[in-house]
């Protein structure tokens, strides 16, 4: 395929992708196929000549469609949200034009200064402290972009794991990592996302899951109260993982009775604010963030509900130097001129290269600004409240968890005998089995989302 070429299946794509998003209502949401369905519609070895694009192109419909579960249709409300904007699109594929490779400042300095400008500017519309932005040059904190949630989790403990052996080794220099190591733990409300278990599992330490309260909040007193039976046992408390927004039911954990914990029992918080986090560019929603001034690091995902598509995580950090610490591993063949005098996101996350992917988040700031976005999570927020208003009118139903955000946790009661037919939502729903806070009238609770740029109030009464 040359230039000319390229241009002319190029506008064929632009068509056909915005065809796709404006019509994307029609299609089913959830694919009706059996696994294995795509091996039937391919053969079964790569083709040995070139193939004819006209060719390749007819088998999206044919091949790709029929199986895709279209996360951008206003009839989806699983899970979190995934959302997309034009302006993203756009960014992304002068990203993949480029193609660098951005390790270094010196691989491609726009990229590396551009992740840093836009970080700032995504920090203060959250309503972070400074000390979590990178305004100078020696600046210890700083924001970068990851590629999930789950992975900045990770990384933050490994980072809390590094400073905890460091200084434990101050005090007992004799002992050795690894049984440093062994006698970690980190801590977590059992509301979090499975992905704080996960960062445990690799990072080889204990994680202990503390009890949530009645409102699903991880509380002081229980934090301490752990602490204290750990350390009794010699055991090491290093990390906590608190949630803003938790998956199950849109929680938050109270961060200003938390965070002074941590402090004092020198204990690395991390806040995963992966969901909620978007949220607080609107002010009337930053009562949820007191206390973040405890935490080192936080993250959230703009991939979500800021219609920056897929990947695309939003990390800060009071002190880089606790990653340097971590990651820092600098051969010859990357060191450059400006090594020190300019950030290498290679010290700072797990990949050494990564993805020019501020261009997005750039050009969906700019194209919506702050009173656009601000605009658009409240339009979520205002539909949330309307089907919550729906769900309470229909006997059938009952809201367990108070609604925060654009999240809406309903009951199908025993009372009624359960029938997926009267269920008349034309949407994917997730079901999810029964939660222990949860259980003593139902089985099932049906969890939903309305963030979807696409959606609207008419949609929303016909589901």
């Amino acid at each position: 395929m040359d230039a000319e070429e390229y241009r002319r299946r190029g506008k064929e794509m632009v068509d056909y992708i915005a065809d796709y998003l404006e019509n994307i209502r029609s299609r089913r949401v959830y694919p009706n196929v059996k696994p294995g369905y795509l091996h039937n519609l391919v053969p079964d070895s790569a083709p040995l000549e070139p193939e004819n694009w006209e060719d390749i192109f007819k088998d999206v419909e044919r091949v790709i469609m029929p199986g895709v579960t279209h996360w951008q249709s206003p009839h989806m409300h699983a899970y979190f949200p995934a959302l997309n904007s034009y302006p993203s699109l756009l960014g992304d594929m002068l990203a993949d034009a480029i193609n660098c490779i951005g390790f270094t400042w010196a691989a491609s300095p726009a990229a590396t200064e551009l992740e840093t400008v836009v970080m700032n500017w995504l920090g203060r519309m959250v309503g972070l402290p400074d000390d979590f932005l990178h305004l100078r040059s020696d600046s210890p904190g700083g924001g970068v972009i990851q590629t999930t949630a789950s992975e900045s989790t990770f990384i933050c403990l490994l980072a809390g794991r590094t400073e905890a052996i460091r200084r434990y080794k101050e005090r007992c220099p004799d002992l050795e990592d690894a049984e440093i190591n062994s006698r970690l733990v980190a801590y977590t409300s059992d509301q979090a996302h499975s992905s704080v278990e996960k960062a445990g599992l690799i990072g080889l330490v204990q994680m202990r899951y503390i009890e949530s309260d009645d409102h699903l909040s991880l509380r002081g007193d229980r934090l301490r109260e752990a602490l204290r039976k750990d350390r009794a046992n010699g055991l090491i408390p290093f990390f906590l993982c608190a949630t803003l927004g938790t998956t199950g039911a849109c929680a938050f954990d109270n961060l200003m009775e938390l965070g002074p914990i941590c402090k004092e029992e020198r204990l690395w918080l991390h806040v995963d604010a992966a969901y909620a986090g978007s949220a607080f560019i609107c002010p009337e929603f930053r009562g949820w963030l007191a206390g973040i001034q405890f935490a080192d690091s936080i993250a959230f995902n703009p991939s979500k509900w800021l219609m920056v598509h897929f990947d695309c995580t939003a990390m800060w950090v009071k002190n880089s130097n606790a990653l340097h610490r971590t990651f820092n591993v600098e051969p010859l063949y990357l060191q450059h001129e400006n090594s020190g005098l300019a950030i290498d996101y290679m010290h700072w996350q797990i990949p050494l290269s990564k993805r020019f992917r501020a261009l997005k988040l750039w050009f969906v700031i700019r194209k919506y600004g702050i009173k656009g976005l601000q605009k658009h999570l409240r339009e979520g927020v205002r539909l949330a409240q309307k089907f919550e208003a729906l769900v309470l009118s229909d006997p059938r139903f009952e809201v367990p968890a108070k609604r925060h955000l654009g999240m809406v946790l309903s009951m199908y009661l025993f009372t009624y005998l359960y029938n997926p037919a009267t269920l008349k939502f034309d949407c994917v729903l997730t079901i999810l089995l029964q939660m222990p806070y949860f259980c003593t009238r139902v089985r099932k609770l049906i969890y939903f989302t309305l963030n979807i740029p696409y959606l609207c109030s008419c949609v929303l009464i016909e589901s």
